[in-house]
């Protein structure tokens, strides 16, 4: 996602068998992943410490804002005001960098604001791998480490022979964060607690922290601080000082737990999760969580860098959606009151026009039991708000981007057969949210069967109405196969009637998805190339083929297979006619492909429905191997909470969900000779590639467990079953298999 305001779970599983543990690795797979991947360029990734799905994002932020620096950090820079201990994960969106810490010596550096407090940085005192991050701050020569459980961040600092101190910094706020009120108080010598509430993209957001130091302060001071926002005063905030005279090499720990709901929540999370001030015993734990998750896949590579990418991308896959609820269960919802788990854990931070696409059809098949809780999240959130979240986070709806996608995040969990949740109740969410006339056009899309781009509406001010209609044919279609399944056959042909609207917005004196205004007219002057208003961060050639649950339609308005894979060729061989033009979210471009944004990354993969699917092989391969590298900036576009990383761990195993709701997944070109994936039902999926390599790119031959196949694609049921899918590789198209 990019921000336009900036430049059958097998039916006989039960859920216990589904949510086996596997087995704890002994290889050390934090090694492998590099969390600098993304920190330059596009890709907005943090650099700091997490653990799978942590509410907790301990991460440095330079100080300054900036599109650049959405996630606090951006790695040309070489200033640090912070360490804060809420991040998003290259969503575009400039939001939180919540309870900030910044160690120092006195006297401290102080620039004007926004910098405010700082020191310099060097890379080269720099290292991070999954679960730790550290840094040497260059102006105090203090060295800072970072590691997390799920609700604390955990910092050690070693400080020099100085009079030292500790900068606790609530006011501090950056691009679309605003501090609204802050507190702060000593509970004793060595607890303080408090909390901070801001607004910005979250409304209304409250974070309450307590933090527990190593060692007493030997005083406290308070100060008020003018919260500037767009160069004026804001607010003000309040701004701790904590100080200690050192020792060469003494070590000082800070453990701070957050939680929505309340001070005395964040208390309930720090003494459940970090009793003590142990810092290698928590990074151990840390390491041991990415361990078990990370080593869930295995390959085999002798290529260093490949094999960074991959473990990095699974991490980055992992770092959202995030838990918000505290260890006794409680949250805070949208509705502004405090809400209860019953044996479930709440998540948060869902980028479901990102993620829909692959990341949770990934943790349907590695995250099983976090998916149920992951889809009660998404219903408790609906029933609080009235409706299906769109982009939420910290208990607020932000409406970011379209369609209504926790949708196919439910529906492909119930197709699968994952969880307790009350299906009757998600299917009625899903239709009351599809059914809100006066959201987004919704009430004229289903009159019309498509937006009209020249409605008058004031829930339809983004526009997009192209991009809507089509989104929305997507999530009708899966309401009606949820539907279908359950034996309500009324409600099941009136979402296929509506799935079909994507018919209504094709052009065939263009061959393009065109917006049509309220009289039914197709626009004039239309020029598929160009980036307007109603194409959501895309172009015609990009959104003309967001027809995910109908490719067989899509290719009978085209003309056919033959005219289809025409039209598939020049998507990736026409080049944009000035690069100079591109928007911001037009990155890793082949012609008119954007692997950079969500929308085109299917496109690929519709080869195979065309009938040549050695040309799904060839651009899939080409995509792994230059758009994705072992580099700050190694990826061509915004992390998107896991689904830009997402893609590749699916591309990179040879087979990505299409249709993230079919239970089936397109083959492609897996990069590695072996893989295997540990199910949580105890058996293996295996992946053979001979003699695959960047040219060997291409598939000559393919069978399951030992037989000649004939399919285009994979189930999702024959993954859990534990086959076994082994592929002759060569450097030359080979003949279809299917």
């Amino acid at each position: 996602m990019r921000l336009r305001t900036v430049p059958i779970y097998a039916l006989a599983l039960t859920l216990a068998a589904c949510t086996t543990t596997p087995q704890p690795s002994t290889e050390d797979y934090t090694q492998y992943v590099n969390p600098f991947i993304g920190t330059d360029f596009t890709g907005n990734t943090y650099p700091g410490a997490q653990v799978p799905f942590g509410m907790v994002q301990l991460s440095p932020d330079n100080g300054l804002p900036g599109w650049d620096r959405i996630a606090g950090y951006f790695y040309p820079d070489s200033t640090i005001a912070g360490f804060s201990h809420t991040h998003l994960s290259g969503t575009g969106a400039g939001d939180l960098y919540d309870i900030s810490f910044l160690p120092v010596t006195l006297p401290y550096n102080e620039a004007e604001a926004p910098l405010g407090i700082h020191s310099k940085f060097s890379h080269q005192n720099e290292s991070a791998y999954a679960g730790y991050y550290q840094v040497k701050l260059d102006d105090y020569n203090i060295n800072v480490e970072l590691t997390a459980t799920e609700r604390c961040g955990i910092q050690r600092y070693t400080f020099p022979k100085a009079e030292s101190a500790i900068i606790l910094n609530l006011a501090k706020s950056m691009n679309w964060d605003a501090t609204q009120e802050t507190h702060i108080e000593a509970v004793d010598s060595v607890t303080i607690r408090g909390y901070r509430y801001s607004i910005g993209w979250a409304r209304n957001q409250k974070v309450y922290f307590c933090t527990r130091f190593s060692r007493p302060f030997t005083h406290m001071t308070i100060d008020t601080i003018n919260v500037l926002r767009e160069d004026k005063n804001y607010d003000t905030g309040l701004r701790a000082r904590f100080d200690y005279p050192t020792q060469a090499g003494e070590q000082i720990t800070l453990v701070t737990a957050l939680s929505g709901v309340s001070m005395k929540g964040a208390e309930k999370n720090l003494q459940a999760e970090a009793p003590d001030n142990d810092f290698d015993a928590f990074l151990a734990k840390a390491k041991e969580a990415w361990n078990r998750e990370l080593g869930k896949i295995k390959i085999e590579t002798d290529d260093s860098d490949t094999r960074t990418v991959f473990y990095t991308a699974l991490y980055h896959s992992m770092l959202a959606p995030t838990i918000y609820s505290d260890v006794d269960g409680a949250y805070y919802g949208p509705d502004g009151k405090s809400h209860q788990t019953d044996g479930w854990t709440n998540y948060s931070t869902f980028s479901l026009w990102d993620t829909y696409r692959a990341a949770h059809p990934l943790f349907t098949i590695t995250q099983p039991e976090r998916t149920n809780d992951m889809v009660k999240s998404l219903l408790a959130f609906g029933e609080q708000n009235g409706r299906l979240p769109v982009w939420n986070f910290y208990g607020s709806e932000t409406d970011m981007m379209i369609g209504y996608h926790a949708v196919p995040v439910i529906v492909d969990a119930y197709l699968k057969g994952i969880g307790d949740f009350d299906a009757e109740k998600a299917l009625a969410s899903c239709v009351a949210t599809a059914n809100l006339d006066e959201y987004r056009g919704i009430g004229i899309y289903k009159q019309k069967g498509y937006i009209p781009y020249d409605m008058h509406d004031p829930y339809n001010n983004d526009g997009w109405s192209l991009s809507k209609t089509l989104e929305y044919a997507f999530d009708d279609y899966c309401i009606a196969k949820m539907a279908e399944k359950m034996g309500k056959n009324d409600i099941a042909k009136e979402f296929y009637t509506r799935s079909q609207n994507y018919r209504n917005v094709y052009n065939p004196a263009t061959s393009f998805m065109q917006p049509r205004n309220m009289k039914g007219e197709f626009i004039a002057g239309f020029d598929a190339e160009d980036y307007t208003p109603n194409i959501c961060e895309s172009n015609g050639w990009q959104y003309f083929w967001s027809v995910q649950h109908d490719i067989e339609g899509l290719i009978d308005l085209t003309g056919g297979k033959e005219r289809f894979a025409q039209k598939l060729d020049s998507m990736f061989t026409y080049h944009p006619t000035d690069t100079t033009e591109l928007p911001i979210f037009s990155t890793g471009m082949i012609g008119q492909y954007a692997q950079g944004n969500e929308p085109s990354h299917h496109v690929a993969y519709l080869y195979n429905a065309a009938g040549e699917p050695w040309k799904t092989q060839q651009y899939a391969s080409q995509i792994m191997h230059t758009l994705y590298t072992n580099t700050p900036a190694g990826l061509c576009g915004n992390e998107d909470c896991g689904q830009m990383s997402a893609w590749y761990v699916f591309s990179a195993m040879g087979f990505y969900p299409v249709n993230p709701i079919s239970q089936t997944y397109e083959i492609g070109s897996p990069v590695f000779p072996r893989l295997s994936i540990s199910l949580p039902n105890g058996k293996t999926f295996t992946v053979i590639a001979h003699n695959a390599s960047p040219e060997n790119c291409y598939i000559q031959s393919i069978k399951l467990n030992g037989k000649p196949y004939d399919k285009s694609y994979i189930t999702h049921s024959q993954i859990l079953e534990g086959v076994t899918l082994e592929m002759e590789m060569g450097n030359q198209p080979g003949k279809k298999w299917y």
